[in-house]
């Protein structure tokens, strides 16, 4: 199970940090990763990480966004900085056995309920 929050209403430029909480499993042994999506559109691949720390990012979001795990506490959070209005969407924090960081949304079998991001001009 994964329960992901931290979502907000923040000015272009600002920050906001989401955190994703797994439990029930061997979180060591999982991928994790955050996708996101807006009404209409595709879900988003945005940035994931595996169980040695390896990570991938959108380029959308290179250098903005930091994600971080910590294994002890089962958590994964996702650091959101210089914030624009086109990061505006649902962000929902997804879980895959394995060390694979897929950026398509079907090879995820788990997912958050998903967190509100809102980004003012």
């Amino acid at each position: 199970q994964l329960q992901a929050c931290g979502g907000g209403l923040v000015q272009a430029g600002g920050s906001l940090r989401l955190s994703c909480a797994a439990s029930g499993r061997t979180f060591s042994n999982y991928a994790i990763g955050w996708f996101r999506q807006v009404p209409g559109e595709e879900r988003e691949f945005v940035v994931a990480i595996n169980w040695s720390a390896e990570t991938d990012y959108a380029d959308s979001v290179k250098g903005r966004f930091t994600i971080s795990r910590d294994n002890a506490k089962n958590t994964v959070n996702l650091q959101m900085n210089n914030l624009k209005p086109e990061d505006t969407a649902v962000y929902y924090c997804v879980a895959e056995r394995g060390g694979s960081l897929y950026s398509n949304p079907r090879l995820w079998t788990y997912w958050g309920q998903g967190t509100q991001v809102t980004v003012s001009s």
